[in-house]
């Protein structure tokens, strides 16, 4: 059966990489063990950061680690058990503990340093490039730090389902970018005034972007025109949201809700007038179509490009 979690891409990153972690923590463990170690991997942050810098604050070590201190807690709890570290009271503050490593603690270390790191640093630059890897993990630790995965993309894009209420932003975006470069034709009015009833009601759907700034900024309808198949149709952005890549983001999501659907074939019709547009749709996964512009191209007096989904 097909792997879910490596199929669905960036969507199940996160839970990819906890995968991984878990597989790679695994093996350092099995390594530690062959090694004659009593540690635990998640317990060797701790130990290395002791043994580097010397005894530690609690907050410190938080700081140190990029951890919660609940877990630094718990941690630091377990190995005060196995007596491989041991805290200390502030002469000064006693709400303040010091965490040090004992002499087994310090024993432990060595043999870490000693018998564990080297076979541990190997058996990774098997597996990959590792400076290169890690130098993409500091890129995207770093980019978090700066603005967290809910705050992007471009500073909190969000996709919004359509309902009646969001009906005139659909009317509003298109009919300017419409009547802007070409002119409404009754085909174009006739989906813009009555979206419920050419669009939703026959099995299509329509998603908006929203800015967090700016608003609803773009919009997309996917209207049904066949037994699964659909034709991407009445995309609109804003100019002023223009750079913000909210077009893109909005197209990738009409393409997801599309196979949502059950669609076997998705098309649009489109102007080569609009090349920012149509560059967009190819970089996708639009490819130009005879066929459709055969099929379907005839609808609209402006039509001169035709393209069909083929992926990316």
């Amino acid at each position: 059966m097909q792997d879910v979690v490596k199929a669905e891409g960036a969507v199940m990153l996160g839970s990819r990489l906890k995968r991984l972690a878990e597989r790679l923590q695994a093996g350092a463990e099995r390594i530690a063990a062959d090694c004659g170690l009593p540690t635990q991997p998640s317990q060797m942050p701790l130990l290395t950061a002791l043994h580097r810098h010397g005894p530690l604050g609690v907050g410190e070590a938080v700081d140190l680690l990029g951890i919660s201190q609940p877990a630094v807690t718990r941690i630091l709890a377990r190995l005060v058990e196995i007596g491989l570290a041991e805290t200390s009271r502030d002469d000064r503050d006693q709400r303040t503990r010091t965490i040090a490593l004992t002499a087994q603690g310090r024993a432990v270390m060595e043999q870490a340093t000693t018998m564990l790191w080297p076979r541990l640093r190997a058996a990774v630059a098997e597996l990959c490039d590792i400076d290169a890897l890690l130098a993409q993990i500091d890129a995207i630790e770093t980019a978090l730090a700066a603005r967290p995965l809910d705050q992007r993309p471009r500073g909190g894009l969000r996709i919004l389902r359509f309902s009646d209420d969001l009906a005139h932003h659909f009317h509003r975006i298109n009919a300017q970018w419409i009547a802007e470069m070409y002119s409404l034709e009754p085909t174009d009015l006739d989906v813009l005034e009555n979206p419920r009833e050419r669009i939703i009601d026959p099995g299509g759907d329509i998603l908006f972007v929203e800015d967090p700034e700016l608003g609803i900024v773009g919009t997309c309808g996917l209207q049904k025109t066949g037994e699964r198949q659909f034709e991407l149709t009445k995309m609109g952005v804003l100019p002023e949201a223009r750079g913000r890549k909210a077009g893109e983001f909005l197209l990738h999501a009409m393409i997801d809700r599309a196979f949502a659907l059950g669609c076997d074939r998705l098309y649009l019709l489109s102007n080569a007038k609009g090349a920012a547009g149509v560059h967009l749709y190819e970089k996708a996964g639009f490819v130009h179509d005879a066929g459709i512009m055969e099929q379907f191209g005839r609808r609209y007096a402006r039509t001169n490009v035709a393209m069909r989904y083929r992926g990316p």
